[in-house]
């Protein structure tokens, strides 16, 4: 390598280093947090009603109809046209259906339902991370769809990890990537999937009229198109039914 390269590599990686430096972990969640709405704010979330559809790689669409309520509650239920998958968690418990057990809801594992105990963060397992017994770590940058992002390691409280890339510009998660937990084809209820890496893009955030952030465009690795949020509803109150196995 001609000695004029290696000065301008030597220089390109130092203001690298420099610049993780200047930015710690704590800084980048700080900004993300404050993108989001700031801490009192989230705070201030306690339930989300979200409609929303996807055409798959078979051509097929599919509705999704999201509901959660703050620390109890996360209920999802899909329909493809030829069937339907449910899943419903809470902090004790969670049950799924799918067309293969006649659409009967069945208990979960102790396993997943752990697992699966950071959805019902509304405000997300990165906001006040540390209160909530997670360790965070940032692991450099990389480029995600052209855009520069943060790569930050969260390990959760019941041990397994969740990566997110966030934009160095806007400081929202443009991507998600969990491992560990997988989900099955057709939008089915989460599974254990061992070293499977389950990836989440969003895009197109948007705030609702109650001031808070949301993606409006959210496409899971492997699953075919983006869903595209078409009703979002924030603090509004929440069928007791949607707590039931049925």
């Amino acid at each position: 390598m001609p000695k004029w390269m290696t000065i301008i590599f030597a220089c390109y990686l130092s203001l690298t280093v420099l610049d993780l430096q200047a930015q710690t972990v704590e800084d980048v969640i700080a900004k993300y947090e404050a993108a989001m709405g700031g801490r009192e704010k989230l705070a201030t979330l306690k339930s989300v009603h979200i409609e929303g559809v996807a055409v798959m790689q078979n051509g097929n669409e599919v509705t999704t109809v999201v509901n959660k309520v703050s620390g109890a509650l996360m209920r999802t239920d899909v329909n493809f046209g030829m069937g339907s998958f449910s899943m419903l968690v809470t902090d004790k418990n969670g049950f799924s259906s799918n067309p293969r057990n006649g659409g009967k809801f069945e208990p979960m594992s102790e396993e997943i339902v752990k697992a699966l105990q950071p959805e019902l963060d509304l405000a997300g397992p990165l906001v006040n991370y540390a209160a909530k017994g997670h360790k965070a770590e940032l692991l450099g940058k990389e480029t995600i769809d052209g855009k520069e992002t943060y790569k930050i390691k969260l390990t959760l409280n019941n041990g397994n990890d969740i990566t997110y890339y966030i934009d160095a510009t806007s400081y929202y998660v443009v991507r998600e990537q969990k491992k560990g937990m997988g989900r099955r084809g057709g939008g089915a209820p989460a599974a254990p999937a061992g070293d499977n890496m389950q990836t989440i893009d969003y895009a197109d955030y948007q705030k609702t009229p109650e001031g808070f952030i949301f993606p409006m465009s959210v496409k899971r690795g492997g699953m075919g198109g983006s869903m595209l949020v078409e009703k979002l509803e924030v603090n509004q109150p929440v069928d007791p039914k949607l707590y039931k196995a049925e």
